[in-house]
C-alpha cells in the first residue's frame, strides 16, 4: 500500500469472462490493473479508494466475499482481537498463498454468510487460491 497509511475496501467478484471484466472495468474506474494472471485479476483503485478482485467462475455476476485491506501485519492482529473480543467466531490465515499473493488475514462472516476477510499483502506469489474465497 505505499505507505499511504490507509486502508481500503476489497470487493472480490466472480465473473464468468476475466478478459470483458477486465475491460468494463477498466474503463468504469479509469484505471488499468495492478495485477492480472489466468482468470484473474486486480485492481488498486484510487477513487473511490477499492481493491477490486476478478476471480473467473462458472457464476459470473456474483458477490465472491468482501475485505479491507490493512498495511500490515499488527493491523490484521489487531482486527482479530478486536474480533474476538467482539465474541465474533474468527479464522487466522498467516503467511498463507492465495489470489497470486502471499498474506496474513483474519475472516469473520456475517449472520447470512457473506465472509469479510482483514488482510495485508506480504509479497507476490505464483499461487492463485488455497480455497474457493482466498483473496
Amino acid at each position: 500500500m505505499n505507505g499511504s497509511n490507509m486502508s481500503r475496501v476489497q470487493l472480490a467478484l466472480n465473473v464468468t469472462d476475466i478478459d470483458a471484466a477486465i475491460d468494463f472495468y477498466s474503463k468504469a474506474f479509469s484505471t488499468l490493473p495492478a495485477k492480472v494472471r489466468e482468470g484473474y485479476a486486480n485492481f488498486a483503485i484510487k477513487d473511490p479508494p477499492l481493491k477490486l478482485v476478478l476471480i473467473q467462475s462458472d457464476t459470473g455476476g456474483s458477490l465472491n466475499h468482501l475485505g479491507v485491506e490493512v498495511e500490515t501485519t499488527s493491523e490484521v492482529e489487531a482486527k482479530s482481537r478486536q474480533l474476538v473480543s467482539e465474541k465474533l467466531t474468527t479464522e487466522e490465515e498467516l503467511g498463507v498463498d492465495c489470489c497470486y499473493a502471499r498474506q496474513d488475514k483474519v475472516w469473520a462472516s456475517d449472520p447470512d454468510g457473506a465472509e469479510w476477510e482483514w488482510y495485508t499483502v506480504l509479497a507476490d506469489s505464483p499461487v492463485m487460491v488455497k480455497d474457493v474465497n482466498c483473496c
